[in-house]
């Protein structure tokens, strides 16, 4: 059975990537020394904040987005076989966009 998550208003739903588990210089950190992340895939996006007009605000990312988000933000949740983590719009902080030139303008 296909599970499809819709989050509701401005919630996002977000695969964080996996924590490093070695500092560089090779040394391996316990699960309870490693960073939370704050930098994930967005899965799915909800339909924006409800405004006092009725409207809905328009939701700066899509699906697919790397951001960067607030840490310690958000809900854990489990979707399918991914542990993700719900945030609402404001947590997001950076939306990453890679760029094929070298330094070049």
């Amino acid at each position: 059975m296909k599970i499809d998550y819709r989050p509701v208003d401005d919630h996002i739903l977000v695969e964080p990537f996996e924590a490093d588990e070695k500092m560089p210089g090779g040394i391996v950190l316990p699960d309870n020394s490693r960073e939370t992340p704050s930098r994930g895939t967005v899965l799915a996006v909800g339909k924006g904040r409800l405004l006092d007009s009725g409207q809905r605000a328009a939701i700066d990312v899509s699906v697919g987005d790397e951001v960067l988000y607030r840490t310690y933000s958000g809900t854990g949740v489990v979707a399918g076989d991914a542990k993700c983590v719900v945030v609402i719009e404001d947590d997001i902080l950076v939306v990453v966009k890679r760029s094929e030139q070298n330094g070049q303008g």
